[in-house]
């Protein structure tokens, strides 16, 4: 994710810190500045909230290392101002698996909150229940508060929570997988409308902001589930482009720009001897540019690891694969000769060319036959 450093690696999988971050930093110091604590008061609040976000972290890995269980392998967990993301290369495919990888992130802050909770009671360090609260009580009491709040939130049944992923798993068990998201997207939303009905009455800002978040998953939720589900059955030769321009290793990023002048191509497959050895994308051309100007040869910006997709094979898996592989581009192969491209905006053009046809073909009227 642009804008993000890397801070930590664990078996090979990446933690980064979005700069966006730094303001949820700076809004802390703000808030207790302007509160008038000290500025030890000050410095516990921002352990407090970088306190919370490691339990945000280890969360994260919950989900990760059950995906690696299942041979699923997770690229990089990043954290956000709203929480962590960890980019999965794919769900698992079978609702058990995928309920486990739900579940496995609030089952970290339930284990979490249980070691606080044993730590606590022994030292007999336990205040009142009354007195328990995120902004209320010593360090360890708050952060035990916090991961119990984490478990209730992340399980709320709506995307993109964990919750909401639970409960299509639950239901693909007993239906097939799309109506599965349908419905449990239908519940998300309805979820959604109650938080901000709720939150406009009582005046709450967070509620709503809480309920567009759950909205706006939901819909994306379905959206890529339907888009996926579409793609279902279609070789990836019905979809590619065929007609496309290549460049040799040898070749002067000049001529790279004249292709993107004379075209709308944005991505070259980069071909020597008959074989695809790299890809120049259209961001690694204007960061070359700027930085060596056009008589830099194409081999030395392309990009030699790459991914492809088999011309024969399902489109759905291919673009599963490409909205994993942070390109824009998949060259498709056959026999090893490059044959076509796969693009995200030539996928966008087959769906909307399939809608308009399926929506044609509802309106038509059955042909008789004349009686004899």
């Amino acid at each position: 994710m642009k804008w993000s450093w890397k801070i930590a690696e664990f078996r090979g999988i990446g933690v980064y810190v979005h700069a966006t971050f730094l303001i949820l930093i700076a809004f802390v110091v703000a808030a207790h500045w302007m509160a008038g604590h000290t500025v030890a008061k000050t410095r516990e609040g921002v352990l407090f909230v970088l306190a919370i976000f490691g339990c945000v972290v280890l969360h994260e890995f919950g989900h990760a290392l059950m995906a690696a269980h299942f041979g699923i392998r997770t690229r990089d967990i990043t954290l956000l101002p709203i929480g962590g993301l960890a980019r999965l290369e794919r769900m698992p495919h079978d609702p058990l698996q995928e309920l486990w990888v739900a579940l496995a992130g609030p089952a970290v802050n339930v284990v979490i909150a249980a070691v606080l909770l044993a730590g606590l009671s022994v030292a007999a360090s336990w205040p009142r229940l009354d007195e328990l609260g995120v902004a209320r009580g010593g360090f360890l009491h708050r952060l035990m508060v916090v991961n119990v709040i984490l478990v209730v939130f992340n399980l709320i049944p709506a995307f993109p929570m964990d919750g909401g992923r639970v409960l299509r798993a639950i239901l693909a068990l007993r239906m097939e997988y799309t109506r599965a998201t349908r419905i449990a997207a239908s519940i998300g939303q309805a979820l959604a409308l109650l938080f901000g009905l709720l939150g406009f009455l009582v005046g709450n800002p967070f509620l709503m902001f809480i309920a567009l978040f759950v909205w706006i998953g939901a819909a994306q939720e379905a959206s890529m589930v339907e888009t996926t589900a579409s793609f279902a059955g279609v070789p990836v030769a019905r979809a590619m482009i065929t007609q496309f321009e290549t460049l040799a290793p040898e070749d002067r990023l000049a001529q790279a720009v004249d292709k993107i002048l004379s075209g709308s191509q944005q991505d070259f497959p980069v071909v020597a001897d008959g074989r695809v050895v790299g890809i120049l994308t259209r961001q690694d051309l204007l960061v070359a540019l700027a930085r060596h100007g056009l008589e830099v040869p194409v081999a030395e910006v392309m990009q030699s690891r790459f991914e492809t997709a088999e011309a024969t094979e399902m489109l759905d898996a291919a673009f599963r694969r490409l909205q994993g592989c942070e390109c824009h581009t998949l060259p498709v192969l056959h026999r090893g000769e490059l044959v076509g491209l796969l693009t995200m905006d030539n996928l966008g053009e087959f769906v909307a060319i399939r809608a308009a046809l399926e929506a044609a073909a509802s309106q038509t009227p059955p042909r008789t036959v004349p009686a004899a």
